[in-house]
């Protein structure tokens, strides 16, 4: 529960700049990088892997306790933090087609 709060944590809050959108829609056009009008898992992980890039200030590919928010908890790997998003992007993806609709995307995971 602790990893998971802080995978949350830290997609939330580092880079909101980047993630600043107004509207659902927003967010697919700006994770939709081949302008298909959906989210690919590929896609998804680009777009949600830049909180974990901008705290690995070491470039180590793990976060260590003091590059998580509240510069503490175990420590996790980049491998670990892209196998919750996909695990999240499935949860959302309700139609079971691979890819995530604008309505999908403002659905909470189930």
């Amino acid at each position: 529960m602790r990893i998971a709060i802080a995978t949350l944590l830290l997609a939330c809050t580092v880079g909101a700049a980047q993630a600043q959108v107004e509207a659902t829609t927003d967010y697919l056009s700006r994770m939709d990088g081949d302008g298909d009008g959906k989210v690919s898992l590929d896609e998804y992980l680009a777009w949600m892997s830049y909180a974990f890039d901008a705290r690995d200030r070491n470039g180590d590919g793990t976060l260590a306790g003091d590059e998580l928010p509240g510069g503490r908890g175990n420590p996790v790997t980049r491998q670990q933090h892209r196998e919750r998003l996909a695990a999240t992007f499935h949860k959302q993806d309700a139609d079971r087609d691979g890819y995530l609709s604008a309505r999908e995307l403002a659905a909470p995971p189930r």
